[in-house]
């Protein structure tokens, strides 16, 4: 990659990273679902009416936008909502690495490298441990929903790559239309009608500020970069740089929110962190231990 998509991918995860702490002031003022479907709706008006449709199918948009805005956030806005911290969702998410390194394999006929192998059992494992303090604290049913959301983030990345060489800032735009009819029925359907009145009959700087944030810096900008990184860089070197997402995220769940984190959580994190860096940085550390092989005398 060149130093301006590097710094470019840099620039991306550390809005996202900040992101988990946005959204869990948000819900704090505004119900989840509609928190989402609020963000992607913005973030769709006005621009879609300067932006012509991308040149790819209704499908491609229509499978885009239900997967990672209304199944991705939508799951993602509503486990935090149940308790999951900031700093520790921020770590969850980056699970989609793994995913789309998967998906990428079975449908791109993307093969993965042994490295690469090797990082997602170590991140699993990782998983396997937070789940365990997770379940000790009653958790476990948002920690489950966080890492289908990032499988859905996964399936939103193959996405991307399949629509070919197309406008992906239009892209971002025109599946930001998708999401919100569904969130808007399921919140209407599941949360606090007195709570979603009150979300535009009396809105709050917070809850404002909050979807105005996730609707551009997080989604137009963000997502934007990132798809035209996946298209032009394979899945395998691009999807890693999600590792300083957590960095950023757990920096601003501390320093902003006053979180911690458990023990179990902390070595959970720790090992999952270090998968990523297999994964990123596997290929070296491979080469180092062959090449030290090799010169070691017989």
């Amino acid at each position: 990659m060149t130093i301006r998509d590097i710094l470019l991918a840099i620039l991306v995860v550390a809005i996202w990273g900040f992101n988990f702490v946005v959204i869990k002031v948000g819900v704090a003022e505004v119900p989840p679902l509609l928190l989402t479907g609020l963000r992607f709706l913005f973030a769709a008006f006005p621009l879609v009416f300067f932006m012509k449709k991308p040149a790819t199918g209704w499908g491609y948009i229509i499978a885009y936008g239900m997967s990672l805005g209304a199944i991705q956030f939508g799951l993602l806005f509503f486990s935090i909502k149940l308790g999951m911290s900031a700093s520790l969702s921020s770590v969850i998410m980056q699970l989609q690495a793994f995913f789309t390194i998967g998906f990428a394999f079975v449908l791109l006929k993307e093969v993965p490298k042994l490295w690469q192998i090797v990082g997602a059992l170590v991140a699993f494992s990782g998983i396997a441990i937070m789940g365990s303090e997770q379940a000790a604290e009653a958790k476990l049913f948002p920690f489950m929903l966080l890492i289908i959301a990032a499988m859905f983030w996964g399936v939103a990345n193959i996405i991307s790559k399949k629509v070919g060489q197309i406008d992906m800032f239009s892209f971002v735009i025109w599946t930001s239309l998708i999401p919100p009819l569904p969130l808007f029925a399921l919140s209407w359907a599941s949360e606090d009608h007195g709570l979603i009145i009150n979300t535009f009959t009396n809105p709050t700087w917070i809850g404002t500020g909050s979807i105005f944030f996730l609707a551009y810096p997080a989604t137009v900008i963000g997502f934007a970069i990132w798809n035209q990184l996946l298209k032009k860089y394979t899945a395998g070197m691009v999807a890693p740089f999600s590792l300083l997402v957590p960095i950023f995220g757990i920096l601003s769940g501390v320093l902003i929110l006053g979180e911690s984190m458990g023990l179990l959580a902390i070595i959970g994190g720790a090992v999952i962190f270090f998968g990523l860096l297999l994964n990123v940085f596997g290929a070296r550390l491979f080469a180092f231990l062959k090449l030290q092989f090799l010169q070691k005398p017989l």
